[in-house]
């Protein structure tokens, strides 16, 4: 889940110099024309994705905020420990007064409507986003520290396992943070205690349980493969696979998954041994393209 500038140099010959006097004096009698400069909009939402995913929402800013309130522990995504390539997570008892600060990203199109860690549909346009540790569900505030935006986003999936990064953010809240097109950016991650604003938490209506995962699909108790992209045309995902194998990643294919009455076809990259594997092959995947690649959830 990016900008230029070229700065030019002028040369005169010995010969034009006395025309070129000339020329600037003129022009002190005539007018000068007054050319717009564009107006630049760093946070103008990206171009709508490819594939079964919808287009954007038209204002991002409209989007409201997550709203803490009191919800219990996800039936899932809430494993005491678990592992991902190769490195095993312990998942916090408690997120309160939990505070860090740190890398964030983004993920958007590839995984739109997959099961997250919690067994919610991901939906790449609502606040919402993953974390390693923290418990599932959580709410926190997210701070870009390089412009003091920021987001209340309630935690529903595990990840980023990529280097050093601390939250991975929905679409929306990136676009918030204006951190779309650079992709990640320093930001401080702080758990909020729904029980603070009792009369907020109090008018929010009962949550919802998730729709019943797929056991094998539900958590991302381990994992050796990294996501690419998810389609509901075999003819996309073969067509991805093909991209990737000319750029060099060989070892792609396409497994077929059903999400509920949807069957999708996912095209994978792996096996992977380890998180520094991981790190460089997710780095080859973005200079192919594919800039939100991320651990598949077996």
């Amino acid at each position: 889940m990016i900008a230029h500038r070229v700065r030019g140099v002028v040369t005169l010959r010995p010969g034009v110099v006395v025309l070129g006097a000339l020329l600037l004096a003129g022009c002190s009698v005539l007018p000068r024309p007054r050319i717009p400069l564009p107006r630049v909009e760093t946070r103008k939402p990206l171009p709508p994705p490819s594939g079964n995913v919808p287009a954007p929402p038209a204002d991002p800013a409209a989007v409201p905020d997550a709203v803490p309130r009191v919800e219990p522990r996800s039936r899932y995504g809430n494993p005491e420990t678990y592992e991902v390539f190769g490195k095993r997570y312990r998942v916090l008892r408690s997120a309160e007064g939990y505070v860090e600060r740190g890398t964030a990203s983004w993920y958007g199109p590839g995984f739109h409507a997959e099961r997250t860690s919690s067994g919610e549909p991901y939906d790449m346009y609502a606040m919402t986003a993953a974390h390693k540790t923290l418990p599932i569900p959580a709410y926190a505030r997210i701070t870009n520290l390089q412009n003091g935006r920021s987001v209340v986003v309630r935690i529903n999936d595990r990840g980023p396992f990529v280097g050093e990064r601390i939250v991975d953010l929905s679409y929306t809240a990136a676009w918030k943070l204006d951190m779309l097109r650079t992709g990640t950016a320093p930001v401080e991650l702080r758990v909020l205690d729904p029980q603070v604003d009792t009369s907020t938490t109090a008018a929010m209506p009962a949550p919802q349980p998730p729709p019943t995962p797929t056991p094998t699909k539900a958590l991302p108790i381990s994992s050796r493969y990294l996501q690419a992209g998810s389609f509901g045309s075999a003819g996309n995902a073969d067509a991805l696979v093909a991209k990737l194998r000319s750029s060099g990643i060989g070892n792609a294919s396409v497994r077929e998954a059903r999400i509920g009455e949807r069957v999708v076809h996912r095209v994978l990259v792996g096996p992977i041994d380890d998180a520094l594997e991981a790190d460089d092959m997710i780095e080859r995947l973005r200079l192919a393209g594919i800039p939100d690649a991320r651990p598949a959830h077996e």
